[in-house]
């Protein structure tokens, strides 16, 4: 085991290889709030992906419903109990990585192989909801919520530090150093599925057809052409936005992705306390009690939250937010100039812009020149 530095639990860890980042590094931020579970993302990455014979039960994308969602089945709350959870003291996780926890049985990875009727239920839990049955006529003000669920969109994570890759004994799994983007090498897969027992997000999957392990590849032709993947550019909420991630020390504030996981920290990573420094970034969802976002996302939930909401009167927070799902190219920079927010490409050129402030008209309730009543009036 090699000794690396995680900067998403603030320490060292153990990992099979040394750090190795790549030149530029594949990251998303996914805002849950937007999130409506319409499951666009999903089909149209199968249909783009998966549509072959071996592939039909593979999202590649899948949305969950949280709290009692999972696909595959169970797959967070298995791990979670065997690395104990998570314990943190205060911004440094103080528990066991997936990594660390391999390594008192001399093991590379601690995971478990998803049987293979855990794949069998891709939806789940789908909008089932904690806390209760909803009274008739109820009607709730207070955040948190006392009934609550929310749907968790969910993609490969491109991890810093794969746990695919630490798993597979063939080393047909690997981190491009051009893009980080983690790809399986089908000429050299002999599919031993030890990637699919090692990802803790469960993303490896395999095809019984082909006898090789398969996973999402990030649209790789269209990130290399600049674009959107199909899932970040299809997504009817507006809920994704794409880009490269820059280490905490190098954050650029004009960078999307930078400004909204090391400036303003409201985008945090799914169960950092895995260890796999995962570089698809998530804001937490207003509505659901903290203790169950802190074992998801970290520590930082509440600031996040906080951060968020105060985003009407953050000019450059609320621009940006704006931006989600507004054009199919990547956004390297961004900024915020006359309450307009602008978006630029990789070459300088503008490939979005919107107001931070949709023109607001309020008609008259009774038209006199038509003789009618308005039912809507803005």
């Amino acid at each position: 085991m090699e000794d690396v530095f995680n900067w998403q639990i603030n320490r060292n860890m153990q990992y099979p290889y040394p750090a190795a980042m790549p030149e530029k590094q594949f990251a998303a931020v996914f805002d849950i709030n937007k999130c409506i579970g319409c499951q666009t993302c999903s089909i149209t990455c199968k249909t783009t992906w998966t549509a072959g014979r071996g592939q039909e039960y593979m999202f590649w994308n899948n949305v969950e419903s949280k709290p009692y969602g999972g696909y595959p089945l169970y797959w967070d709350s298995q791990l979670l109990e065997k690395i104990g959870g998570g314990k943190w003291n205060n911004n440094t996780y103080a528990g066991k990585t997936i990594f660390e926890k391999a390594a008192e049985e001399n093991k590379s990875v601690e995971g478990f192989l998803p049987a293979l009727e855990d794949w069998s239920y891709p939806n789940m839990g789908e909008d089932e909801i904690y806390g209760g049955n909803v009274a008739q006529g109820m009607h709730i003000e207070s955040l948190p919520h006392p009934i609550w669920f929310f749907y968790l969109p969910r993609i490969c994570n491109h991890c810093s530090y794969p746990a695919c890759v630490a798993a597979c004994p063939r080393k047909s799994v690997y981190k491009r150093p051009e893009d980080g983007i983690v790809l399986i090498d089908q000429s050299r897969c002999q599919g031993y599925r030890q990637c699919v027992a090692g990802c803790p997000y469960k993303k490896p999957m395999y095809n019984a057809t082909t006898n090789r392990s398969e996973k999402c590849v990030a649209c790789y032709p269209k990130t290399e052409a600049g674009l959107h993947t199909q899932c970040m550019e299809h997504c009817i909420g507006k809920v994704r936005i794409q880009g490269w991630i820059s280490p905490p020390d190098k954050a650029d504030p004009n960078n999307p992705i930078d400004y909204l996981v090391h400036v303003k920290k409201i985008a945090h990573p799914l169960y950092p306390q895995f260890g796999t420094q995962p570089n698809i970034y998530y804001i937490p969802p207003i509505h659901v009690p903290s203790p169950y976002l802190t074992q998801m996302f970290g520590t930082g939930v509440d600031a996040a939250i906080k951060a968020y909401k105060a985003a009407p009167s953050d000019t450059t927070l609320k621009g940006l937010l704006v931006l989600f799902g507004s054009c199919a190219e990547l956004m390297t920079k961004f900024e915020v100039k006359n309450d307009i927010a602008i978006g630029y490409n990789s070459k300088g050129d503008i490939v979005a812009q919107a107001p931070i402030q949709e023109p607001h008209v309020i008609r008259d309730h009774y038209d006199k020149a038509r003789d009618v009543y308005r039912l809507d009036v803005t």
